[in-house]
Order: structure tokens, then sequence, then C-alpha cells
């Protein structure tokens, strides 16, 4: 296999380069084996209920709309779970910048399956940061009322006894946690496919929180860097 040679670099730079390309090309394999593993996954369990949640409609103003609907012309829904609940003063600065990252990609994703952003925050609430945040092609939808948060841990309520010993929660306290979620509809039926359950499990020594979530930019931009990651984690506002 040829490769590149940039102006002036050495051959222990080369030597070095070419092994860690080597590596990157190994990562690339293992990335589509995961994804093809994935795509393979058995049928996953039926939802319970067919989920209301609120939205502004097409008229400005709010309106119900029933989880069986959002799939519009695709079989597939992806729900993001956005850690903005009403007792939060700002939302979550690691879901914020996630979804910077994921505003301009959320006009491609829609022609393959249908993208929703959830939070427990009423959704004018909802609305209003996304406008000041200048989310111009998300769709958001408000879980004030129902219990999708809860059954497909977008929140702590429901996790198991050790997952929240593992987890850190205390006896006696929850909070809204990010998760992504994925959903067929077949013959009428919708059923879990997939969810991001990697944010719940304990990094291993070395391993960055964040380091298999594909769908953040950031990360991996910042992988690309002499100084990594670090200790560096987004904030809100910046000065």
């Amino acid at each position: 296999m040829e490769h590149l040679r940039y102006p002036n670099e050495s051959t222990e730079y080369r030597a070095a380069r070419n092994a860690l390309l080597n590596d990157e090309i190994a990562l690339r394999a293992q990335i589509e084996a995961v994804a093809a593993k994935r795509r393979a996954l058995p049928q996953g369990g039926e939802v319970p209920e067919d989920y209301v949640f609120a939205r502004i409609g097409k008229n400005t103003t709010p309106e119900r709309v029933k989880m069986s609907e959002l799939f519009g012309p695709h079989d597939t829904l992806i729900l993001y779970s956005f850690m903005y609940g009403p007792e939060r003063k700002l939302p979550c600065p690691g879901c914020t910048h996630l979804l910077d990252g994921l505003d301009g990609a959320a006009r491609h994703v829609g022609q393959r399956a249908a993208l929703y952003v959830v939070a427990k925050s009423s959704i004018a609430r909802l609305v209003a940061w996304a406008h000041a945040r200048g989310w111009d092609h998300l769709s958001l939808l408000s879980t004030a009322g129902n219990s999708y948060d809860a059954d497909y841990f977008g929140d702590t309520s429901k996790l198991p006894k050790e997952m929240r010993k593992q987890h850190h929660v205390p006896d006696g306290e929850n909070w809204d946690e990010t998760i992504f979620n994925v959903f067929r509809k077949k013959g009428g039926a919708i059923r879990h496919f997939w969810g991001s359950e990697l944010g719940y499990a304990p990094a291993a020594p070395n391993q960055h929180h964040r380091a298999g979530d594909q769908a953040d930019p950031l990360w991996g931009l910042l992988d690309m860097t002499p100084d990594g990651r670090g200790d560096f984690f987004p904030k809100v506002y910046y000065d």
C-alpha cells in the first residue's frame, strides 16, 4: 500500500504513522463489524403504550402527538433524551454541544429515519431554548406527562438497584439522563431496536467516558489533536 508523505517529515515519523494507519484501518473494520451486529439484533420488545408527546404544530401552537405518528414516511424512529428537565436552570452542557453538532446533520438523517429530541420540560421552554441556540433543523418533543423517559432510561427512576449503585444514584434521588433509543415500526407494531446503553456502562481505566459515542463530532475532532480530549468538557456558554 502506498502512503502519503508530508513536507520534511522524518523516516521515524513515517514509520510510526504507517503503523498507526494500520490500526486506524483495523478500527474502521471493527466499527463496521459492530454496526453489522447491531443491524442483525433479534427483534426487540414491543413498546408498552403509544406514548403521547407535546410539540409545536404547523400552526405554531402546541399539540399532542402519538409515538406512532412520529415515524412519518419511515419505519425507523430515533429519539434522543435531552437532559433539560424543569428542575434545571440550564440544560446539560454535554447534551447541548452534541445537539449543536446534530442540528446540521438532522436534515440528512431525515432522508432515512425520523429524528426527534425529547425532554421533560414544557414544549414552550424547549422550543425557546432551541430558538436561542440556533437549532433550525432539530424537532423537539416534551415528555412531560408521559412515562417514556422512565421506561427507556432517559431518567434514572427505573434503573435496577445494582445499576443505580454503579451509576452513583443515591437512594431517593433521580435525574434525567442522555440516551439514544431507536424504534422500528412493522405491521402496525412498534418495537425497540437499540439503545445507547454504553453511556450507562462504566469506562475502563484510562478510557474516556464518551469514547464510544459515534454521534458526537466534538470528541472525534479532539482525538485528531496532539493533546487529545484531556479533561475537557464543553460548556453551554463560553466567556
